[in-house]
């Protein structure tokens, strides 16, 4: 959760739009930080464990906003987000698939290779 909500809050820094996640208005990122109260934003409880305390949550959550986020882990959810699953745990997964009675995993990037037909060499 704290993964996938860091990447949307750094959204607008990599897309250049802000050079700071906070200033970008319409992101909930000053708020998490401590800069900014919002009635309507509910914490998901993935971000209250980061502390104690409203100030200790904001400290953990600026200093993960500063941690670069890998290739890696970029690359993960931007593919479960072009295919539109769920990323997760397999138990989160599972429940998804229950809910909605679709697969919830990612599948292969590419179709698998066309089968050769009995006639065809």
């Amino acid at each position: 959760m704290l993964s996938c909500l860091r990447y949307i809050e750094l959204n607008p820094v990599r897309a250049r739009m802000v050079a700071d996640p906070t200033g970008y208005a319409w992101s909930s990122c000053a708020a998490h930080c401590g800069g900014r109260w919002d009635s309507t934003l509910a914490p998901h409880p993935a971000y209250a464990a980061l502390g104690g305390n409203d100030a200790e949550r904001a400290a953990a959550w600026r200093d993960l906003l500063r941690e670069a986020i890998s290739d890696e882990e970029l690359a993960e959810i931007r593919r479960y987000l072009q295919q539109q699953r769920a990323l997760d745990s397999d138990r989160f997964q599972a429940m998804v698939e229950a809910k909605t009675r679709r697969f919830a995993g990612v599948r292969p990037a590419h179709r698998p290779p066309r089968r050769k037909s009995l006639g065809e060499k």
